[in-house]
């Protein structure tokens, strides 16, 4: 089943709709699809946007956390347990109840900077609910550590030296500190690596969505444009073949277009017209074939007194029944010449009757082209002699022996000769040649006459048809020319002119060259 013929076409073709109805849906169907992916694609782009931005906040929150563990490490390893207090060397030599002093004295200090940095504001953004209750409760740890170390400083001061006041509660609370601020971290650089697995994997999902989305808009847009244009295109082409084959003569069918729309009406008209034409061809053919018959009849009618007259014409101007004065000889003259114009005319209707009614038989077979031309010279040689008409042959000998009918073929040289003659005034020349080319023998015969019109080129092959210098000239029919072409078209060949106004016409027939 050919595409035109598939179901969904037709079925869009059977839609009642105009053709820019369905155009028009059509162009509208391909935005929709478009404006789809858009969306789509605003919509990615927006979700990307926002876990970007999501995670910025994370790394945010993790490096100020990350800060926030810093100082509790540091805060951890100040206090450390140190058996012997070698921990406490790395601090000024003095008194030993001096370096004890500045240590707790610095783990105040970095209490007291830990602090602000939980809040809003030392941490330079809102920190989520679950987050602020872990740094209330880091919050909470420094506050009660950095009370301990104010005692245990106050107690230091006031101890004998070597004492120092009991110290496991402060290194639990900074244990705890330490552990409450890396649980914050560790947690928030966590959901930070989640997060970025998730944008990743987001992103390569919403990529592929994204690509079938548009690949499959894509697919639709194209099978949409694709069966709507065969909607139109196959009736087009049905159309045109049936336009075609109603050009070329035949008339025994119709046009299948099924769309209820400007096409399905165009198939309708087409389908009345090829009718209309079926039936006026037959009236013509009809008619033609009646023309034919009358004129054949009409023709063969007339010749036979047609000949008797001129015959016995003849007999009287050879003064074979008695003496004839001038006056008689001079009319006879007139019988003569009239009777065999009208015997001309007569021959070329009849046989253009019997080529329109198909009665003409050729006689194909091999002949001798120059001796056909010099025949067909020699015919008009007196009559151009008398007009002061110059007449030439030019045969190629490797046109000598040609494939077609001899008699009609001399036909059409005498007919054409008969022209060149009659256009060509006193002094000029004719020529007739014959050559080989391209697989034809082409026979010209070329005058010095006045030329033909382009205009009148074409139409002086048609039946009836002639030049105003030839209607003036009152020694036509119109005839020679269109029965020279019909001659030459049934032997498969071909005739053309090529004229100028002022500088004369060659007129030439091509004949398939069957014999090597």
């Amino acid at each position: 089943m050919s595409i035109g013929n598939n179901a969904i076409v037709r079925a869009i073709g059977r839609i009642p709709a105009k053709v820019h109805t369905k155009l028009l849906i059509a162009f509208l169907g391909t935005a929709v699809l478009v404006v789809a992916i858009g969306v789509l694609g605003l919509r990615f782009l927006a979700q990307s946007n926002d876990r970007v931005a999501a995670l910025g906040a994370l790394r945010e929150r993790a490096a100020a956390y990350s800060e926030l563990q810093n100082e509790a490490r540091h805060i951890r390893l100040l206090l450390a347990e140190n058996p012997g207090q070698d921990f406490y060397k790395v601090w000024p030599i003095g008194s030993p109840r001096r370096p004890a002093v500045a240590v707790d004295r610095a783990v105040l200090s970095a209490l007291a900077r830990l602090g602000p940095t939980t809040l809003p504001d030392g941490l330079g953004f809102v920190p989520p609910p679950a987050d602020s209750r872990d740094l209330r409760r880091v919050r909470l740890t420094s506050d009660r550590l950095a009370a301990e170390m104010r005692e245990q400083v106050g107690s230091a001061r006031d101890a004998a030296p070597g004492d120092r006041p009991p110290r496991h509660r402060v290194e639990q609370l900074s244990v705890e500190l330490y552990q409450l601020a890396t649980e914050l971290a560790n947690r928030t650089t966590a959901t930070t690596e989640a997060l970025i697995a998730q944008n990743a994997s987001s992103y390569v999902s919403q990529r592929n969505l994204f690509v079938g989305v548009a690949v499959g808009a894509i697919v639709a847009a194209l099978l949409l444009g694709y069966v709507l244009s065969w909607s139109l295109i196959g009736p087009i082409h049905r159309i045109d073949s049936r336009l075609a084959a109603t050009a070329s003569g035949d008339f025994s069918g119709h046009v299948d277009v099924g769309n209820r729309d400007e096409l399905g009406a165009l198939g309708v008209n087409v389908n009345r017209m090829n009718d209309e034409l079926r039936r006026l061809y037959e009236e013509f053919e009809t008619a033609s074939r009646h023309k034919s018959e009358f004129l054949a009849s009409m023709s063969h009618e007339l010749r036979t007194p047609l000949n008797a007259i001129i015959g016995f014409s003849q007999m009287m101007r050879e003064k074979m029944v008695g003496d004839v004065n001038e006056k008689q000889a001079e009319y006879l003259d007139d019988i003569i010449s009239s009777g065999n114009h009208l015997l001309s005319l007569i021959n070329d209707v009849l046989d253009l009757s019997k080529v329109e009614a198909g009665q003409i038989e050729l006689e194909i077979a091999p002949f001798s082209l120059p001796d056909t031309l010099e025949h067909g010279v020699s015919m008009i040689r007196e009559r151009a002699t008398k007009s002061g008409v110059g007449l030439t042959v030019d045969a190629d000998p490797e046109a000598e022996l040609v494939e077609a009918d001899e008699r009609r073929t001399h036909q059409v040289i005498v007919n054409l000769l008969s022209n060149a003659v009659k256009f060509t005034p006193e002094g000029g020349s004719i020529s007739v040649s014959s050559a080989r080319v391209n697989g034809e023998v082409h026979i010209s015969v070329a005058d010095t006459g006045p030329g033909i019109a382009p205009e009148d080129q074409g139409r002086i092959f048609e039946e009836f048809q002639q030049t105003e210098l030839g209607a003036r000239a009152l020694d036509g029919t119109g005839l020679g020319l269109a029965l020279s072409k019909r001659l030459i078209e049934l032997q498969g060949g071909r005739i053309w002119v090529e004229s100028e106004l002022g500088r004369g016409s060659t007129f030439t027939f091509a004949i398939p060259a069957k014999v090597s």
